[in-house]
């Protein structure tokens, strides 16, 4: 019997698509480390879909080491990475940005996002500091598209932020590991082609959309770094079989594959609200993407895993916790029947 879970969106392992494209190529014999016909393949597909032909596309295995690699490699030694204090880089990445020798730079955010005017201000503020030169430059904006809480930046923030961007000449980028969910997203006016636009680099998740692993990523302003793949595998980071990323982009990218699992999802997650609102249990955030944020009793929460896996966010107060829910390709109705039953 299959486990009932909500825990997260990368729990099942390949779409069924993305599965058997890796199975009818599986003997083809294939250059190594991304110089394949399939990576080559994929990449133009998604230049296409970006409505941006001159973006450098490399591919990369996971979002730690995605967002690791891009950072260290675009900054400075003496520059830093602006980032809300709720930031995936800032709380649940162990620290890998600071281990690559570059120092997150914490702001205040709301609901996950990160304010235009706030950014500028900080920066603002260490130029007007007589002592700049014995601080961490602000190098980079990072910010992720849906934010840790679901949430969404309108093109208008989006707008923003790059514009306090290009005033201060460094670059923003936009963590996607779950972009899917947010340009499905019936709430998001933003597109993909927004998104090469008004980013200078940002990248679009695999893991979390029906992949086995893999993250593209889309330089968008003629702007990826020097000898960009020596740099990744000094890192630990250049797979030997790139052709297992390569295959699956294009696959995420053929007959419309990549839209279909992000809208199947958001549907999902449509219907896991209602659910949730049936059974009188309060948001803690009621998200417009995939992922969905409920407060649970203690006492109830033990036994109701017991049923129904979870992820857990944070402590609510002493009796209260905040779990999360989400919702992905594999999420199936009998999932959502019987959360509703347990509810």
């Amino acid at each position: 019997m299959k486990e009932v879970s909500f825990e997260s969106d990368y729990i099942a392992g390949a779409h069924p698509e993305i599965l058997k494209a890796l199975v009818d190529t599986n003997l083809e014999c294939l250059s190594g480390y991304g110089t394949d016909r399939y990576c080559d393949s994929a990449k133009e597909k998604i230049k296409k879909a970006c409505n941006c032909p001159e973006a450098e596309v490399e591919f990369l295995v996971g979002g730690t080491q995605t967002n690791s690699i891009i950072i260290s490699t675009m900054l400075k030694g003496y520059e830093g990475v602006i980032a809300a204090k709720t930031g995936h880089i800032s709380l649940h990445e162990a620290g890998a940005v600071e281990y690559s020798g570059i120092k997150v730079l914490e702001i205040e955010g709301k609901d996950g996002k990160l304010d235009a005017k706030n950014v500028k201000k900080y920066i603002e503020d260490f130029y007007d500091d007589g002592s700049f030169e014995h601080m961490v430059f602000p190098g980079m904006v990072y910010i992720s598209q849906p934010t840790e809480y679901g949430t969404l930046y309108t093109k208008e923030e989006l707008e923003a932020l790059s514009k306090v961007c290009k005033e201060y000449k460094i670059p923003l980028f936009a963590d996607g590991a779950r972009l899917i969910y947010a340009l499905s997203s019936k709430e998001s006016d933003v597109t993909l082609e927004d998104m090469a636009r008004l980013t200078d680099v940002f990248y679009i998740g695999g893991t979390k959309a029906g992949c086995l692993c893999g993250e593209a990523v889309v330089f968008t302003k003629n702007n990826r770094p020097k000898h960009f793949i020596n740099l990744v595998k000094k890192r630990g980071g250049l797979l030997a079989k790139g052709r297992l990323l390569g295959v699956q982009f294009d696959a995420l990218f053929t007959n419309d594959t990549y839209k279909k699992i992000g809208d199947y999802a958001i549907d999902m997650a449509s219907k896991l609200i209602d659910i949730i609102e049936k059974s009188g249990k309060e948001f803690y955030l009621k998200s417009p993407t995939n992922q969905q944020f409920i407060i649970f009793e203690n006492k109830e929460l033990k036994a109701f895993m017991e049923k129904v896996k979870v992820s857990f966010w944070e402590k609510y107060d002493e009796t209260h916790t905040v779990v999360r829910l989400a919702t992905s390709w594999s999420t199936s109705e009998k999932d959502l029947e019987i959360l509703e039953k347990e509810l």
